[in-house]
This record gives C-alpha cells, structure tokens and sequence, in this order.
C-alpha cells in the first residue's frame, strides 16, 4: 500500500523536512534526464550540439511548467480535501483532475508541434544550431501525454502525504534513462534525437509506476462516477490550475527573451550560458522540495483548520529552506568548476572560455540563493491556501524584472549583465510574496474565526 500520511499532527518542521527530503532525492534523480542529456551531448556530441540544447531551454521548460502548474494547481484541493477527511470528495476531485489533464495535454501537443520552429526563429537561434534545437523539441513534445501524467499522478500522491513513491519512480527512471542516453547516443549514433529519446522513454516507467502504486492505495474506491465531468469542480480545478499554469508560462517567456539576448553573444557564450543553467535544475532542487511539501503541509492543516499549524510550519520552513540553501551555495563555490568541466568540450581554447562564463555565472546564483529559496517556501505557502493569483502575479513581477534586467544591465555590465537577470526576478517575486503572505494569512485566519 501507497504510504500515506496526514501532515496536521506532530512536530512541524520534522514534518516537513522528511516529506522533502525523498522530494529533494526524487527532483534529483529527475534532472538527472536534463543533466545526463548535457553531459553526453556536451562531450559526445561537441560544443554546437550542447548550444542547441541550450537554444531549445526555455521553450521546452514553458511546457514543463505548463504542465506543473495544472497539476500542483489541482492538487491543492486535494490536500484540502484529504486534510478533511472528505474522502468521497477526495475520489471526484482526482477523477475531474485527470479529465482536465488529459484535455490538457492533447491541446498542448498540437499546439507545441505547430509553433516550436517559429520561436526558435523568433529567438534568432543561430542557424549552425537551430536544425538540432528544433529536432530536440519536437521529440521532447511528443512525450507531453507522458510527462503530464506523471505529473498529475505524482501530486495525487504527494497531496496524500507520499512523498516516497515518486521519489522511487525517479530513480529507476533514471537509470533507465542514463542507459538509453548511452545506447541511443554513443552506440547507435542518434545524436540529440537519441538524447531526447531517452527521455521520453524512461518518463513512461515513471508514469506508470505511479499508477501501479495509486491502484494500490485501499483508502479508494473508484466509480465511473468520479470521472463524470462536475461543471463546478471543474471551474475550481481551473481556478486553482489556471493561475499556476500562467505564472510558470510568464517565467519561461521571461527566460525566452534571456535566452534571444543571450543568441546575440555567439555560440561559446550560450554554451557556457547552458552549461550553468543545466545545474541550476540541481541548485533549485531542494527549494522545489520544499514547495512541494509546504503545499500539501498547508493544505492539509487548512482544511483541518489548523491556522496555528500553518505559521509555524512556515516560519521553521523558511529556517530550513535558508540552511539548506547556504550549503547549497558553499558547495558550487568550492566545486563548481569541477562540475561545470564536465559539460563542457572543445579544443582548449574554447573549453576554457567556455568554463569561465559558466564558473561566472554559477558563483553569482550561488551567493543569492537564499532569495529563490524563500521565493519557493512562500509562493507554495500561498497556493496551499487555495490563493494562487497572489503567486501568479510574483510570477508576474519576476517577468519584468527578468525581462527588464536582460535588456538594460547587459548596455551598462556587457555580457556579465545578464547573469544578473535572474537573481533580480527572484527579488522582485520575493517583494509581492511576503506581503502576500501576511495578507492572506490574516484574511484566512479572519473568515474562518467568523465561522
């Protein structure tokens, strides 16, 4: 049986921290597909080859976040209602949940195949690269069913207090992934195609391994009824998944028009450029983590209501989302270029020149992690309060400043300003998230004193 759990009794922080823990292994084990892919591609395939993946980024982290916004979205009434103890309630929210996704998902793969060439040219991605780039999307977007409903059924599970299966999942599913990237890249010589293929691949074990576990779970009892579209359910999933969705799509658009400032500096500077971003999936893990757990630990005491619960919950998970990310960021520094070296190939000139922006770029990020990590714990504060347009517009706010940075600090600070573009979003999301926590807190607390 899927190991369940309620989050609305014992010591908060302990709570916390062991739900993200097997999160932060599992989010690991996830960008070892991103990593892996940059890995082999960088050394095997060269320089040009690690520029289109670079190049193809942001679009394809659009989609990701598309998808991870429905899904989280979702799985916030879910924890309400398991926090509850609805659990009839519980059954048609996951029943509606999977109709929406699977909605979902089929207008995004038609709609990612049909636009993904002329946002790379739109991005003026380099002509050397952008054949791969494309090749690489197109591949990856065909997996959009795939990822969707791994991402759907892990927050079923993560919403009831499993954070476990997923992680297990991930681990398999990279190994099977790094054994394909091998095969299909330095054996059967598939190049980029190979890479993406891997992927794709091993997303389907992880999907239907979460499956299997959920089948197991003996607190359901599914009836056809569950699955029967509810209009009004229907309209709060949306409510809840929508904003989300936006907000992740505004950040990955921000970072478009990074990566089209970024194009302008050549391919060496978008491969170093690529290199560090590759680890920035690896910096975030832990803050993901979090997230994860501060939305199933704030939805489940909401709907206990349980307000006390939720503050102090925060305020230990801040503390710890701060720790954490101070390790974090002494590790980069001290072996940060060891690891970057590892994606990066070339003649010795370009290698070195290569490093130096990436190393430039990862000790910058590095240094102000705590901000992005305070980011994470807030916003997904919020959303387990069932408020998720007070994050969507931090979302908002880390467009513009992303945006606004990208644009003007590289006229003052040459190429170097542009590392600087994504530690100004984190500032300007921090800005409107914690004073909209207190805000919400405060009316929260207020409407249910009044009931």
């Amino acid at each position: 049986m899927s190991k369940i759990r309620s989050m609305t009794e014992g010591n908060s922080a302990r709570i916390i921290f062991f739900f993200a823990l097997p999160l932060m292994f599992g989010n690991i084990f996830q960008q070892m597909y991103t990593v892996v892919d940059t890995m082999i591609v960088g050394q095997a395939l060269g320089v040009q080859a690690l520029a289109a993946l670079g190049a193809s980024d942001w679009l394809n982290w659009l989609v990701l976040g598309c998808i991870q916004g429905i899904s989280q979205g979702f799985a916030i009434l879910m924890a309400q209602e398991f926090g509850a103890g609805n659990i009839k309630r519980l059954q048609k929210v996951i029943g509606n949940s999977v109709l929406l996704a699977a909605l979902s998902a089929g207008v995004l793969l038609c709609v990612t195949q049909l636009v993904a060439h002329s946002v790379l040219r739109l991005l003026q991605t380099p002509d050397a690269i952008i054949g791969m780039s494309l090749l690489y999307l197109r591949i990856m977007f065909l997996g959009v069913p795939v990822v969707m409903a791994y991402n759907v059924l892990a927050s079923i599970l993560r919403a009831l207090g499993d954070g476990k299966t997923p992680l297990y999942a991930m681990i398999v599913a990279s190994v099977i992934n790094i054994v394909l990237d091998l095969v299909f890249v330095l054996v059967f010589h598939w190049g980029i195609a190979g890479a993406a293929a891997a992927t794709v691949l091993a997303q389907v074990f992880s999907s239907l391994y979460c499956l299997l576990q959920i089948q197991k779970i003996t607190l359901f009892s599914f009836h056809r009824g569950d699955f029967a579209p509810d209009g009004e359910l229907c309209k709060k999933l949306l409510f809840l998944g929508a904003p989300m969705a936006f907000q992740n799509a505004i950040i990955a658009v921000g970072g478009m028009i990074v990566q089209f400032v970024v194009n302008g500096f050549g391919v060496l500077f978008i491969a170093g450029f690529t290199a560090t971003n590759k680890l920035y999936g690896i910096l975030e893990v832990a803050a993901t983590s979090y997230g994860y757990a501060m939305v199933t630990y704030v939805g489940q005491n909401l709907g206990a209501r349980k307000m006390f619960r939720i503050r102090r919950g925060v305020k230990q998970a801040i503390l710890l989302a701060i720790v954490t990310a101070a390790i974090i960021a002494v590790a980069m520094l001290l072996f940060g270029k060891v690891i970057l070296g590892w994606f990066i190939s070339g003649t010795p000139e370009e290698f070195e020149a290569t490093l130096q922006i990436s190393y430039r770029y990862l000790a910058i990020m590095s240094v102000c992690l705590p901000v992005l990590y305070l980011l994470h714990v807030l916003r997904s504060s919020l959303q387990g309060l069932g408020d998720t347009l007070l994050p969507m517009l931090s979302g908002v706010a880390e467009f513009v400043m992303r945006t606004g940075s990208a644009l003007l600090l590289p006229l003052w600070l040459g190429e170097s300003g542009i590392f600087y573009a994504e530690i100004m979003a984190w500032l300007g999301a921090d800005v409107i998230l914690v004073a909209s926590y207190f805000f919400r807190m405060r009316d929260v607390s207020n409407r249910y004193a009044e009931e």
